[in-house]
């Protein structure tokens, strides 16, 4: 069972891959993804996060497996060494057995191993309210400055995805299940949508 969570930022879609975990007893990956590549690279954890939220896909080649152009700079090499990783790490977690991956385009990366898709999104109000209620003491952000990052971090969401498939990030047709977090509790729903999932899993298998 490999299950991909997409989703837009502020909508829930971490807390809601940690509550599928917890109902199949299966491990969640997000930011230990994140912590890994630092570990083995010898990279501080937040220029990894930058990189791979940011700069991975300016550096991507037209057709993710070729080659890597030999020609690049040294910050290229780095962000192109991290996108490397990351589809690594992504797909040994998956090869280990039944997980979770919240986020990184995992749905595309691990295409041959048949996951259930999630796309997890919320109007603007409903993210806004979630962002600041899960914000730590020493971000202040005004509702105008979460917005912009919304749609910053969206936007470089869309583009990674636009550097691995010709299918788009968000379109319904490419998940097996979209999920609308606006005026809902995520741990309410949580166990309905995980037993959609279970259902699908078995009807797969047969």
């Amino acid at each position: 069972m490999i299950i991909t969570i997409s989703r837009e930022f502020g909508s829930g879609g971490r807390e809601l891959g940690k509550r599928l975990s917890d109902a199949f007893s299966i491990p969640y990956y997000d930011k230990e993804i994140i912590a890994l590549i630092a570990k083995e690279n010898g990279f501080d954890e937040n220029y990894v996060t930058h990189i791979s939220e940011r700069k991975i896909q300016a550096a991507y080649p037209l057709t993710i497996g070729h080659q890597f152009a030999t020609t690049v700079n040294h910050v290229t090499e780095q962000t192109v060494k991290i996108a490397v990783e990351q589809h690594k790490i992504i797909e040994q977690f998956a090869a280990q057995g039944s997980c979770i991956i919240v986020g990184r385009c995992a749905d595309v990366i691990l295409e041959k191993y048949f996951p259930f898709n999630i796309f997890v999104y919320a109007d603007k109000e409903a993210k806004l309210q979630r962002c600041k209620e899960y914000a730590s003491a020493d971000e202040k952000l005004s509702s105008t400055e979460l917005v912009r990052k919304m749609r910053e971090i969206d936007k470089n969401r869309t583009a990674y995805r636009n550097f691995l498939t010709d299918t788009k990030w968000g379109e319904k047709e490419n998940y097996h299940l979209c999920v609308n977090t606006t005026g809902v509790k995520i741990k309410q729903i949580a166990p309905n949508i995980a037993a959609y999932i279970d259902e699908w899993f078995k009807q797969a298998q047969t």
